[in-house]
């Protein structure tokens, strides 16, 4: 292997040697009013044919860079929609800078004979792919949510927004953070109305962004281009509703923006489950109901300016408190021999009152153009109050194992601070830079639990035990990591990296567990239970060093790295009886990314990644935990580190012209020494290490180390305009396969998941006053387990969702939404479809209609539900659990717009019809 990479650097260090190339950039600007322009279209072609050579788009300030470009005569193309063509011939003999670049806007002559077609929606540079939002209609009062969905390659999966078969996790807004990670909240606080163009892309590391050399840290990000005219002034929505039943809901969403500075206020009080304020009038929040009945109260800022020329400044706060009353009926099916058979039923409720208070931060100062620093802070607190009970009861084929009433209190909190800084130098030689980086993190949990059980054993003879206890569990986390990373530029199209990382994660765990003692409360006494208590601390140091070489050149990048590690696990138990483990690990960790453009608009990445992954401290800790008496868990001491092997490819293509479109990805995953859980069901009374007695029937769950772990996911989707109906049609398909080891009384199972899905979706494309999306997703899916084959199984499920909104006549607003799921092949009991319908009728008020007053009915026809399965290692699980159901509501709803001046007549226009209005 050490041969192979060697020879493979020295082949492309010697294709460094040739061809001497040159960078060529500018700035598109606004003829008539100096402005830049973000996202115009530059094109180089062959002065004597015309052939395009290369390409990009201008970034949010109308900057471009072409690089590796080959001495030579050229003509640069500049475009942009709604300007002329600007064309200019170059010569380029060394790095060239030409400055302004002014291209003026095409006139409109009404006499003329106009001739309408279908804008481009949009086309792909690279990996980012750019959408105009033009080009999707939506209604008026429409949030940048409703707009992103319905992109090519966008949907939403169980409450996770996902492009391109991966999920989002970050929303920039003109390249700046909103909103930290929460996706959703960032998409309801945004208009579509003000949205110019979409960009979609995986977000590279700050060192990755500043070398140019790939550390495989990336985030799919969507990033939202505002409309120039759209940037300084008022804008936002306000929500007040009340029903049948007492349910309400009170809501605002306002954003201040005055261009770079920008503020954002969000609030949202409710009890109908709405989880996060949404700007959307008939809004479902996903397409799975939310578990449970839920109260949810909300308060969020966001605050983006820079500060001078050389600081950036993005921060949010966010506070959310939620009660959720939740009824669950659960039915496993364990993996066991297959005489066994035993099977688990459970029905439970649960009052609970959570407390979130997160906060995040980044600031960038711009020392000068080749010194950086940026520094993250994000800290949580967390507080979380339960009142719970459950029934639960065990069979098998020879009858009843065992049975447990159980009730429980709980107080927990839980503080994370985290602090990130980085800083980044670049020399004077082009490719050479310098990065150091470190991270700090503190963590606190503090677990607070009352529980009394009544649990009943019925084989070999019937017994009954009583156990009323209180557990504490105190958490402390300290983990540090410091880092520096160096590139060095060989040949032309070559770099070398190398990296050194050393940290720490050090883990406290301790859990004491008492027995009550005695019933009257003035005469309440603690006695410790030694066998279900645990003093531990674990650390995990590591020091990594690595070495990479890149090669990039006109549409190839290779990039081959190798990582040696070693790490050392250190497990220490104070209490009941001291011991101290520590192991050692060395690993080498290899990595492989290849990428090529075809064209402008088609490109290929493939990429192999390996890692490792050590033991939490939970998984760690040998303590007993009696929370379900009639499933013990435990951790082990003894757990490896996991070491892992990804492939990873990635296809894109885009015709322009006809807006058809084509991603595929491919992911296959395997782990060795996987933590899996290994599962002990007592066939007779069995007396645990501590004195814990295990009956007959009752499990201990421990986690193992297990090879054999592997994981297949592709995914498929196929866009195009459909004209006819002025609809855009998205087509996707998926087959994915998961293969997870476990172990069950020492014999090791397999359980082999496989799932084939596929579906559409339709999203009109007609005008701002009518707005319908059709969706369906159909999954089939086969588990098959080699321990038992009474477990093999296959269960078909399939969503439909339509959407559907009108402005019939004079401010009039019909809206609609279905949501269809049928379900089979489940345990009995929970094979139910479910028809959720939701309507609503509303009028406009106010001389610009930017006030609306509606009636709003949701489940119409009472039948809304929540059904799933879970397919683990040791059980097949079916859950059924309880969801909100029909309610009248009357709301009202404010729209406010306000921009400033010094728009031309057509923005304004274009703002009257809104319903906005100006200063």
């Amino acid at each position: 292997m050490r041969k192979f990479f060697t020879s493979l650097a020295l082949f492309f260090i010697s294709l460094g040697l040739f061809a001497q190339t040159y960078t060529v950039k500018g700035t598109v600007r606004d003829a008539a009013r100096n402005e830049t322009i973000p996202n115009a279209t530059i094109l180089l072609l062959n002065y004597g044919d015309s052939v395009q050579r290369d390409g990009m788009i201008s970034d949010l300030d109308g900057f471009f860079e072409l690089k590796d470009v080959k001495g030579g005569d050229y003509i640069l193309q500049v475009q942009y929609l709604g300007y002329k063509s600007l064309f200019r011939n170059i010569e380029v003999q060394g790095d060239l800078n030409l400055g302004n670049l002014n291209i003026a806007e095409e006139a409109t002559d009404l006499n003329e004979v106009m001739v309408t077609g279908r804008r481009s929606r949009g086309e792909t540079r690279s990996d980012t792919t750019m959408f105009n939002a033009d080009a999707f209609q939506t209604m008026r009062d429409a949030s940048a949510q409703s707009l992103i969905e319905k992109l090519p390659g966008v949907l939403s999966e169980d409450g996770s927004l996902q492009a391109q078969g991966e999920a989002v996790t970050q929303i920039l807004v003109d390249g700046e953070p909103f909103f930290g990670n929460d996706v959703t909240t960032a998409l309801q606080n945004i208009p579509a109305e003000i949205i110019q163009s979409i960009e979609i892309f995986d977000q590279l590391s700050e060192q990755s962004q500043l070398s140019g050399f790939d550390d495989g840290e990336r985030i799919k990000t969507i990033n939202i281009i505002t409309k120039p005219n759209r940037r300084k002034g008022q804008f936002g929505r306000m929500t007040g509703g009340y029903g049948t039943d007492s349910r309400y809901l009170v809501g605002a969403s306002i954003n201040a923006f005055n261009e770079d500075q920008r503020i954002t206020f969000t609030g949202l009080s409710n009890n109908i489950n709405l989880l996060d304020y949404s700007s959307d009038p008939n809004v479902q929040n996903n397409t799975r109901p939310q578990n449970g009945i839920i109260d949810t109260n909300i308060l969020g800022i966001n605050y983006t300016d820079d500060i001078g020329e050389k600081v950036k400044l993005s921060a949010n706060y966010r506070f959310r408190q939620r009660e959720n009353d939740e009824i669950q009926n659960v039915f496993q099916a364990f993996v066991t021999s297959e005489d066994a058979g035993q099977t688990y039923t459970e029905s439970n409720r649960t009052q609970g009152n959570r407390q979130e208070h997160r906060f995040d931060m980044r600031l960038e100062y711009n020392i000068d153009e080749r010194n950086k620093i940026v520094y993250r802070p994000r800290m949580s607190a967390q507080f979380y109050k339960e009142n719970s009970a459950f029934e639960g009861s065990s069979e098998n084929n020879d009858g009843p194992l065992n049975q447990t009433t159980n009730v429980r209190t709980l107080d927990n909190e839980d503080y994370d601070i985290n602090n990130f800084i980085y800083y980044g130098h670049k020399f004077n030689k082009p490719g050479r830079s310098l990065s150091l980086r470190g991270y700090v993190g503190n963590h606190r949990n503090e677990d607070r639990q009352v529980r009394r059980a009544e649990n009943i054993f019925f084989q070999p003879e019937e017994r009954t035990e009583i156990i009323n206890q209180e557990i504490t569990r105190d958490r402390t986390g300290l983990s540090w990591e410091t880092g520096i990373s160096y590139t060095e530029p060989l040949g032309k199209y070559g770099q070398l990296e190398w990296e050194y990382e050393v940290g720490n994660r050090i883990n406290d765990s301790d859990q004491l567990t008492f027995d009550i003692l005695g019933e009257d409360i003035g005469s309440i006494e603690l006695e410790l239970d030694t066998a279900l208590s645990n003093s531990f601390e674990s650390q995990y140091l590591r020091h990594e060093t690595e070495l990479g070489y890149q090669f990039s050149k006109d549409k190839m990048r290779i990039q081959v790295e190798g990582e040696y590690q070693n790490a050392s696990l250190d497990n220490l138990q104070f209490f009941p009886a001291p011991f101290d483990l520590e192991r050692t690990f060395e690993s080498f960790m290899p990595t492989f990314r290849f990428d090529y453009q075809f064209t402008q608009n088609t490109n290929l990445e493939f990429d192999y990644d390996t890692d490792v992954d050590a033991p939490s401290v939970q998984e760690l800790q040998g303590v007993i935990d009696q929370s379900n008496p009639l499933r013990l868990r435990t951790g082990n001491p003894d757990l490896d580190q996991s070491y892992s092997n990804r492939l990873r490819l990635r296809f894109r293509s885009r015709d322009p012209e006809t807006d058809k479109g084509w991603f595929l990805f491919a992911q296959a995953r395997f782990v060795q020494n996987a933590v899996a859980n290994s599962s002990f069901i007592a066939d007779e009374t069995t007396e645990l290490p501590g004195g814990v007695i295990l009956e007959k029937g009752s499990q201990l769950i421990r986690p193992v180390n297990l090879d054999g772990f592997q994981d297949y996911r592709s995914w498929l989707s196929y866009s195009m305009p459909a004209d006819f109906i002025k609809s855009n049609l998205n087509i996707w398909g998926g087959l994915s396969h998961n293969k997870r080891p476990g172990q069950v009384n020492g014999d090791l199972s397999f359980n082999n998941s496989t799932r084939f899905s596929t579906g559409f979706s339709v999203s009109s494309n007609i005008s701002d006053q009518i707005d319908f999306r059709v969706s369906t997703r159909l999954s089939w899916n086969d588990v098959e387990n080699t321990l038992n084959s009474d477990l093999n199984n296959n269960f078909f499920n399939q969503r439909t969702r339509v959407n559907f909104s009108w402005i019939i006549w004079e401010g009039f607003v019909y809206r609609m939404d279905i949501n269809h799921q049928i379900n089979s092949g489940l345990s009995d009991g929970f094979d139910q479809n479910i028809f959720l319908m939701n309507m609503s009728i509303g009028k406009k008020i106010f001389a610009n209609q930017r006030g609306e007053i509606s009636i709003n009915a949701y489940d119409i026809f009472n039948q809304n539900n929540s059904v799933r399965r879970n397919v683990t290692d040791i059980y097949v699980e079916d859950v059924e659990t309880n969801v909100l159901q029909r309610y009248l509501m009357l709301t009202f709803s404010y729209n406010l717009r306000r921009f400033s001046k010094g728009m031309n007549m057509e923005d304004y226009n274009d703002l009257v019809n809104s319903g906005a209005s100006v200063d």
